[in-house]
């Protein structure tokens, strides 16, 4: 029986190559505009999503006194988000976090002043980023550092520092204190730049702590634990980053 079941695929499979031939696709483009008829069945099923997610997405959840705007080296709303970064990740890991980092390229839009909605925040960060913690020498701390001067700065929390002619990292206290190569810090980061994204490939093989933890859901815990507790959101320059002179 295996047999003739064996003999069966092989005729089968050989009938099929046979007749192997190359074939063309056609295609029509449609441009849909005001006069083509709306589907109201299909536009009734959908419209009980789009308004189900419009309803989230201009849910009020703070307010800003200002508009916040990304900019190199140092911003207000860099300064807010990796304060968010550094503070939430201490709080879902239960551990203190030294600094907090975010690639400048990652911030997509800016706060404008007054009502801050949750589609702001899913604006702000598009992406699925998840928020992750390092354990990390000094040394390497300092190349993560390096490479962000000659990025020409990222927002970070919890790091000042000065980039030099040679855009080089000088002048780095972590915390208040001066950097120690051989000491370890716990550093907080996207997936993305943990897993090596923007020239960060000497942070891929050090262990993740993960779990799970959208960045975009952090932002809104952050904004929203503002609110509740009577604050609008607020931010500015604090010389974490600075052009040195020389």
């Amino acid at each position: 029986m295996q047999q003739k079941i064996n003999i069966f695929l092989f005729f089968l499979i050989f009938s099929i190559s046979g007749f192997a031939q190359e074939f063309k696709v056609n295609y029509t483009d449609y441009k849909i505009d005001k006069e083509k008829k709306t589907d109201s069945a299909v536009y009734q099923l959908l419209s009980v999503y789009s308004d189900s997610l419009s309803k989230h997405m201009n849910v009020v959840i703070g307010f800003a006194t200002k508009a916040l705007y990304n900019k190199q080296p140092e911003s207000p709303l860099g300064n807010f988000m990796t304060d968010c970064m550094k503070q939430m990740a201490e709080k879902k890991f239960a551990t203190h976090v030294h600094a907090a980092f975010i690639n400048s390229s990652g911030i997509r839009s800016y706060i404008a002043k007054g009502d801050v909605t949750v589609g702001k925040v899913y604006e702000l960060m598009p992406f699925d980023n998840l928020i992750v913690i390092q354990e990390v020498t000094g040394a390497v701390l300092i190349q993560l550092l390096t490479r962000i001067a000659e990025a020409g700065g990222w927002p970070m929390s919890g790091i000042t520092m000065s980039i030099n002619k040679d855009k080089k990292p000088i002048n780095i206290l972590v915390e208040g204190r001066p950097i120690n190569e051989n000491e370890f810090y716990i550093i907080a980061n996207s997936d993305y730049i943990a897993s090596g994204g923007s020239g960060c490939d000497f942070l891929k093989p050090i262990p993740q702590i993960n779990k799970g933890y959208l960045y975009r859901e952090a932002l809104i815990e952050y904004i929203k634990k503002y609110t509740e507790e009577g604050k609008p959101i607020d931010a500015k320059i604090e010389n974490r980053i600075i052009y040195a002179n020389n």
